[in-house]
């Protein structure tokens, strides 16, 4: 049996066809769309922050992905405006629903998936300051954050119950100096490293973030950790020296495992020194990549083989940074390189095998 469609209602049913697709495909990405961050909550599920121009500035848009950034879907974008000083808005997703932006100052955080945002305060902090992470895990928030004084500065861990309007300082956890720095890490527990002028850092772990253990540092005396989480039980380290050593635009760095969470340190294989180091992440115990940037070129350093070996991918002369390195499982890993209102623009990169192979994700 065919069925025939009116005349009329086939008329109507074209017109849909034609105007109303289009136009719906043109607002989920803004024209001049560049990427500013991301925070993928799995392999396949990721979200973007970007900006496009508009009225002679910036303004903010939200995309999320369930494929691994084939289709797109626009959500509520928080109202951060792009600094002028290219500090780095970062996004991050603690769930599908949850996820917290900041510009280094500012903070914000939206509950309903960005239907809506609320400011984040930071008890007590005076500015100049920067908030350099923040995230949420096992019902609370913890966040970074370092001021500057006249050749005296501090960086703190911060913290408070999930959905709390305002975060605190935690009582201890502190590192005072000229030079001060600090890095967390989630996912197979908490991870805390604090330190000052490149000497000895401090370093706690915690399975359900309210009680903290010492632990024996990540890293030597004059180094920085960066942390990754835990991975197959492991937990991985990157370590890196000063910038500038041995030489201008680049870093010595090596890589130092633990067989637990809480667990030593050991391991002393050195990475490429091309470049500064941007970040850090981990596919597991023996996959792990560097983000580094030196001379207006972008580094990604990769191992395979626990840091033995290494290959090195040249993403771009962009020249400014790599942000959001991390690698939200199955050997799937994504980075942003440059800043939206950068000459060179920005973009976002996505590897499948474990930062072997990068390729650029091109959204909209």
């Amino acid at each position: 049996m065919i069925m025939r469609i009116p005349a009329l209602l086939a008329s109507v049913l074209t017109l849909l066809a034609v105007s109303v697709s289009p136009a719906t495909a043109e607002t989920v990405v803004p024209t001049g769309f560049r990427p500013a961050s991301t925070s993928w909550t799995g392999p396949d599920t990721g979200y973007v922050l970007g900006y496009s121009p508009c009225a002679k500035s910036w303004c903010p848009a939200l995309l999320g992905t369930t494929d691994g950034g084939t289709h797109w879907r626009r959500l509520g974008a928080p109202p951060m405006a792009l600094p002028d000083n290219h500090n780095h808005v970062a996004l991050t997703f603690a769930g599908d629903r949850v996820a917290y932006v900041s510009d280094g100052v500012h903070v914000r955080t939206t509950r309903d998936g960005g239907a809506s945002w609320h400011p984040v305060g930071l008890a007590g902090a005076r500015e100049p300051y920067y908030l350099s992470k923040i995230t949420e895990t096992a019902g609370r928030v913890f966040a970074v954050l370092t001021t500057f004084g006249e050749g005296h500065g501090s960086t703190r861990l911060y913290s408070g119950v999930a959905g709390s309007p305002v975060l605190a300082p935690v009582p201890g956890f502190a590192a005072g100096g000229g030079i001060t720095y600090g890095d967390l890490a989630v996912g197979g527990g908490l991870q805390v490293a604090l330190g000052a002028d490149y000497g000895t850092e401090k370093y706690w772990t915690s399975r359900d973030g309210v009680r903290f253990a010492p632990a024996e540092p990540p890293c030597p005396a004059g180094s920085v950790a960066s942390l990754a989480g835990v991975r197959d039980q492991q937990v991985v380290a990157l370590c890196s020296s000063s910038p500038g050593s041995p030489q201008p635009g680049a870093t010595e760095r090596q890589l130092r495992h633990a067989p637990k969470l809480g667990g030593t340190f050991s391991g002393a294989d050195a990475a490429p020194f091309a470049g500064i180091t941007q970040g850090f992440g981990a596919a597991s115990p023996a996959s792990a990549t560097v983000a580094a940037e030196g001379g207006g070129t972008g580094f990604l350093h990769s191992t395979a083989d626990g840091g033995r070996t290494w290959t090195t991918t040249v993403l771009s002369d962009r020249g400014l940074s790599l942000t959001d390195l991390d690698f939200p499982g199955r050997g799937t890993g994504v980075v942003v390189d440059g800043q939206p209102d950068a000459d060179g623009g920005s973009a976002l990169y996505r590897t499948t095998d474990g930062g072997h192979h990068w390729r650029e994700v091109l959204i909209g």
